[in-house]
């Protein structure tokens, strides 16, 4: 673990708010400095948490802040009646020591990082205003989908964690106090964040009506259980559950092992059909019945990743998944008790988009009929233009669509695992986040909830960073990242239901320009917008809405913002 020291003010804050009484969930981070920024910290009887505000009335006005200066989840509130700015406090801004970190290149694909950008450019920056029009009766998608995945390592980990630091991370992520997921990805099988790759009915061999598929694996058996636990603690009453397999067990697979170039021997596709449809039974027996699976986690990685991937994966061509899909796959769970369970396809990589479902159609017509729902991970989107999702939105406009997978540390010039505190990754999240949201998306499910000091571990050494980071040494902390705010800034306050309304920046012409805006109507008839200022400035803002007129903000540097009003 980096070596960190608690700002004796944080630890201040935390004590003074304790002998306050505050109320139970409006509790300050504990926030500790890192060597890449900070982190919030968590231990068995303290960790941070804030109530979702109410707007009481129609005047009230609610900003929710993080910044890197150290602001986390800060509200701040006001009165529209009185016209008057309102101010969110940072720590006092100078034009010293400026560092440029990141410098927005092209919006729509790629940020160069720079750094040590020298101080004169700066001497005689002033502080920009910027409008902001919003036009409520402009709506878009609906957007009701947050959370993330329960890998072998999640469920690894937190057993290892006293009960109280295991309530956290339920709390952290899914009570209302939280950020309020409501969904989970799990793999079907394993994935490549397990002790091990494995699979239902490894034996016996050459078992294609699955004889050894009876009942729940005991790893599968420990997520049921602390799922139950995590419902309880996160009060969810309804937790979506998406299930995904990353390879069948290597009797059916063309090469007979668990990874490299492999794919689905044709004599098993109504096999490997049955053996999803076994899944979603047991794990209705169990009272944790499957919301939605997809239709393989990345397919190419057998095709064309075996060079770089050394984890579990199996191989498709969109030719052969659409006959499986079309024959096999779709028949046999819409003819059976699990016919409700959402289908999604593709599950891989924007740049497969929307070649892949095109070719699908030119292979069996019909099989994009199965599908309800289209699968996206994140890893190169920042090179990666969305115009590939909104062509494949305007094919099919009526599917979901979800982005399935996202971490950051996988790159080879990345560190590979946590840069814990590290705000220039959350910056990359809420840019993304943004990005994806004005394109359509219904929502976001990120990558592993926690994973340790290493980011990880698992069989193949493939080591992330994640939203909370366990410190598995003394296993008495966890330490919220940027990256947990960024993603909260949108699920806690983005309740199911709510629809994106156009939001747009006057004149926003020039790329280095590092301020953005995405805007939502939620169903109680409130507004969120959750606005970025990128810049190592504070922004004065002016939010022109079609019903509210103006409405004037201040935004410190570096920082991120949900506003909430009506």
């Amino acid at each position: 673990m980096p070596d960190m020291k608690t700002p004796l003010l944080g630890f201040l804050t935390t004590v003074i708010a304790i002998s306050a009484g505050a109320p139970d969930w409006q509790l300050p981070c504990d926030l500790r400095e890192t060597s890449h920024g900070s982190v919030c910290v968590c231990n068995s009887t303290y960790c941070d948490y804030l109530e979702p505000p109410q707007l009481t009335d129609i005047s009230q006005i609610v900003v929710i802040s993080s910044s890197k200066d150290g602001l986390r989840f800060k509200k701040t509130t006001g009165d529209l009646s009185k016209k008057k700015p309102i101010t969110i406090d940072d720590k006092q801004f100078t034009d010293e020591n400026f560092k440029a970190d990141a410098i927005v290149v092209d919006q729509e694909r790629a940020w160069l990082q720079l750094a040590n950008i020298p101080q004169s450019l700066f001497i005689n920056a002033s502080i920009k205003t910027y409008r902001i029009f919003v036009k409520r009766e402009q709506s878009f998608q609906n957007v009701s989908i947050f959370g993330g995945a329960f890998t072998g390592t999640v469920s690894y980990l937190l057993k290892e964690l006293p009960v109280e630091l295991q309530d956290h991370v339920y709390r952290s992520y899914f009570h209302p106090v939280g950020i309020a997921y409501n969904t989970i990805r799990m793999s079907i099988g394993g994935s490549d964040f397990d002790m091990e790759p494995w699979a239902y009915n490894e034996l016996p061999l050459h078992d294609p009506k699955l004889s050894n598929f009876t009942e729940l694996d005991p790893r599968d058996l420990q997520k049921v259980e602390q799922l139950k636990r995590l419902k309880i603690i996160g009060k969810v009453d309804s937790l979506k559950i998406m299930g995904a397999a990353w390879s069948a067990p290597t009797w059916m697979k063309s090469n007979n092992r668990w990874t490299g170039f492999g794919q689905l021997k044709s004599e098993y596709y109504q096999t490997w059909a049955l053996y999803h449809l076994k899944f979603l039974e047991l794990m209705r027996s169990k009272n944790m019945p499957i919301w939605a699976i997809s239709t393989g986690n990345e397919p190419l990685n057998g095709v064309i990743g075996f060079f770089f991937v050394h984890f579990m994966s199996m191989g498709w061509t969109p030719w052969q998944q659409a006959i499986w899909l079309n024959d096999n796959l779709g028949p046999t769970i819409r003819n059976s008790a699990e016919s409700k369970v959402l289908i999604f396809g593709n599950d891989d990589q924007r740049y497969t988009y929307p070649t892949w479902f095109r070719k699908m159609r030119s292979s069996r017509n019909n099989s994009l009929n199965y599908l309800d729902g289209l699968a996206v991970h994140w890893y190169w989107d920042e090179l990666i233009g969305p115009q590939l999702i909104d062509q494949a939105h305007t094919d099919m406009p009526n599917k979901l669509l979800l982005n399935t997978e996202s971490c950051i540390g996988d790159k080879p010039w990345q560190t590979h695992g946590p840069e814990l505190g590290s705000w220039q990754r959350g910056e990359s999240y809420m840019r993304a986040y943004t990005q994806d949201l004005t394109h359509n998306f219904n929502g976001w499910l990120d990558w592993n909830l926690v994973l340790d000091e290493q980011g990880g571990p698992n069989y193949v050494k493939n080591f992330v960073d994640a939203p909370i980071i366990v410190n598995a040494t003394s296993r008495s902390e966890i330490y919220k990242q940027p990256i947990f705010y960024a993603i909260g800034h949108f699920s806690k306050f983005l309740p199911p239901d709510s629809v994106r309304i156009e939001t747009r920046i006057e004149n926003q012409s020039n790329p280095f320009t590092q301020l953005s805006v995405v805007g939502f109507q939620r169903p109680d008839g409130s507004v969120a917008l959750i606005i970025y200022n990128g810049q190592n400035l504070p922004v004065d803002v002016t939010l022109d809405d079609s019903q509210r007129g103006a409405i004037q903000l201040r935004l410190p540097p570096r920082s991120w913002h949900t506003v909430l009003y009506k």
